[in-house]
């Protein structure tokens, strides 16, 4: 891995554990094992590295989301599909933990593939869900459950509360495709 993988790399992970605030430029540079020459060789400063670990977060998200939402099956089946995807459930949600942090909110530039990310899967949600002739609004309850999840177990340390929000849309999804 490249020395700029790394530090993009190191900036995910310190991003997802400590939020931005939080990730120190020295803490990112221990990380990655590269040296603040490295670093600043590389991106103009911290906001500039945690941009290309946020966009990187929102490319491998999305094409993850892609793969399942686009598989094979009826909407129902798609979108039960990519809700139930193996997620670290403890860790949260990449995207989401990164919007409880304030200066990430404040920075529209920070904000702005994270907010991407949510409009992106909104949309082909509602897409697949008209396709079905189901209410588009579920989009909205399914990105809502899935967050929701991760915060209801990593409160508890338990990821049992986040499986069962996923049944929960399911059933809710299932009960309204028989209608």
């Amino acid at each position: 891995m490249s020395t700029r993988d790394r530090l993009v790399e190191s900036t995910r992970e310190l991003l997802r554990e400590r939020g931005y605030t939080g990730t120190s430029p020295k803490a990112i540079q221990q990380r990655a094992d590269a040296g603040q020459g490295s670093m600043y060789h590389h991106f103009a400063g911290k906001q500039d590295l945690a941009l290309a670990a946020i966009d990187r977060n929102a490319e491998e998200l999305t094409a993850k989301a892609e793969r399942e939402l686009d598989s094979p099956g009826t909407p129902v089946e798609r979108i039960a599909t990519w809700l139930r995807r193996e997620r670290e459930v403890l860790k949260g949600c990449p995207m989401g933990v990164l919007v409880q942090d304030p200066e990430i909110i404040a920075s529209p530039a920070l904000r702005a593939p994270i907010a991407g990310h949510f409009d992106w899967i909104r949309g082909r949600l509602r897409e697949i869900l008209a396709e079905g002739g189901l209410d588009t609004r579920l989009a909205d309850t399914f990105l809502a459950v899935l967050q929701g999840g991760y915060v209801l177990a990593r409160a508890a340390g338990d990821p049992t509360p986040f499986a069962d929000a996923v049944e929960g849309a399911i059933a809710l999804l299932e009960r309204a495709a028989a209608e």
